[in-house]
């Protein structure tokens, strides 16, 4: 997988807190923080912020008091406005939206939240909750719906074309082959770190911040996402308690240890080589995780502060979290991530092609299906356009994986010729380094198997 360099970490760290440099200049697009916009503020009315019986605006069911206080999520010039700095303020380039189904209450908000965040260079991801009557189909709807009504948006973030999508509680649902008919347009990430349930998903991200403190199967599933394809996204928050928003919990607490876990949860996190690092909260002020600033002077000493946090007290500390979150952002850095296919549902020609076999097999994402070019009429060409904000250094070619051994001659861009060896006992891939470009061209001029071009799947990638 992609590692940054520790030159390149450096300067964007260095950009980040240079006096008059734009902060937008600096953000990760691979740092996602889980955006909860559920609060309400309207006429003495509260949403969410009177969980577990409390009574704003002093009384809020959270254990720490915001320096904003009870605000409204619909506040798109005052409150939301000011998390769009504090968001650039953090490094991080992209929100998960917590997003509760169609015609729901943040469904009404998202468009104010998108302009906003497009104002900062803020990307918009999704985080899928679980609503009532949720199905894997549903989901399916539910992409198409975002796409269609918020993608002509400059903050709806997509990676090498595709929108991301994180669905809570995957584990609830038990098939999901209809997210099949989005992988080309998608890429949806399941919350688990088992890898025998990630099926027909694009990756895996664990959203639990307590988890995060021992990082339990990480490397597992990020060696699974790095053979498989896939993006793995584990998350890291800076601790739980949710005592005040759900009296008499048994969930246990994740103390801060005036940053320690944070810094904890972020070394497990790169050092599993993560694709995108997720972070358990924003602003999931009932859980006690959140990076916003907490009031270092709340109403009374029922709440905690930031205090201590990196050495700060006092005003200083409330933003300590964002601070630090900039830090482990300029670690991780801003490039795309090495393990998405950069070819999956790309524009692809061929030559000739056998009927039922077209040149659309390849990009796919069905290693079973395939292209066959015109039988024994060789050269037949394969051409896969990436896209104009697409380059691909890494090139991986598959065939069917019950196809027996056989050697195809192939020449990559117009380079020469050279025989590769698809055996099933290598998983029948072929993996190849190439000068980073938008096109791929295939030319095919032999095949030991059979008298034509064959291929289930072009992968591309990064590196």
């Amino acid at each position: 997988m992609r590692r940054i360099s520790t030159l390149f970490a450096a300067l964007l760290l260095l950009a980040a807190t240079l006096p008059g440099v734009a902060h937008a200049a600096a953000l990760s697009t691979r740092t996602h923080l889980f955006y909860y916009p559920w609060y309400g503020n309207s006429g003495g009315a509260y949403r969410h912020w009177d969980q577990g019986g409390h009574t704003p605006p002093a009384d809020i069911g959270a254990n720490f008091y915001p320096a904003l206080g009870p605000y409204d999520s619909g506040d798109f010039a005052g409150a939301v406005e000011q998390h769009m700095r504090w968001i650039e303020q953090s490094g991080a380039g992209v929100i998960v939206y917590s997003w509760w189904g169609q015609g729901s209450y943040e469904d009404g908000l998202a468009a104010g939240v998108l302009e906003a965040a497009a104002r900062h260079g803020i990307g918009v991801a999704w985080h899928l909750e679980p609503y009532s009557g949720r199905t894997a189909s549903s989901t399916v709807a539910d992409i198409g719906y975002l796409t269609s009504r918020y993608g002509a948006s400059p903050a709806f973030y997509r990676e090498g074309g595709r929108g991301a999508f994180y669905v809570f509680e995957s584990l609830r649902i038990t098939d999901w082959t209809a997210l099949d008919q989005v992988r080309s347009s998608a890429i949806v990430l399941a919350q688990t770190t088992d890898t025998s349930k990630v099926a027909h998903f694009g990756g895996m991200y664990t959203y639990d911040a307590i988890a995060g403190a021992t990082a339990p199967g990480w490397r597992e599933a990020s060696a699974y996402c790095d053979a498989n394809g896939l993006v793995w996204a584990p998350s890291v928050g800076p601790g739980y308690n949710d005592d005040r928003a759900v009296p008499g919990n048994t969930t246990p607490t994740l103390g801060r240890d005036n940053g320690a876990t944070y810094d904890r949860e972020w070394q497990n996190a790169l050092s599993s080589n993560a694709d995108w690092v997720s972070v358990t909260s924003f602003n999931e002020w009932h859980e006690g995780s959140i990076i916003e600033p907490a009031r270092s002077s709340p109403p009374s000493s029922a709440y905690e502060t930031f205090s201590g946090a990196y050495g700060t007290s006092g005003a200083a500390s409330e933003t300590a979290y964002l601070d630090r979150t900039r830090y482990w952002a300029a670690q991780l850095g801003g490039p795309p991530p090495a393990s998405v296919n950069l070819a999956q549902g790309k524009a692809v020609s061929a030559s000739g092609s056998q009927g039922g076999f077209p040149p659309g097999n390849t990009v796919d994402g069905n290693a079973s299906s395939y292209w066959e070019s015109t039988n024994n009429a060789f050269p037949q060409t394969l051409t896969v356009d990436l896209g104009p904000a697409a380059t691909a250094g890494r090139l991986v070619l598959k065939l069917p994986p019950a196809w027996g051994r056989r050697t195809q001659t192939i020449a990559v861009n117009d380079g020469a010729p050279a025989g590769y060896v698809f055996d099933p006992a290598t998983g029948n891939s072929v993996t190849l380094t190439i000068p980073a470009q938008r096109y791929l061209k295939l030319t095919f001029t032999g095949n030991t198997g059979w008298p034509a071009g064959q291929l289930s799947e072009v992968e591309a990638y990064a590196s």
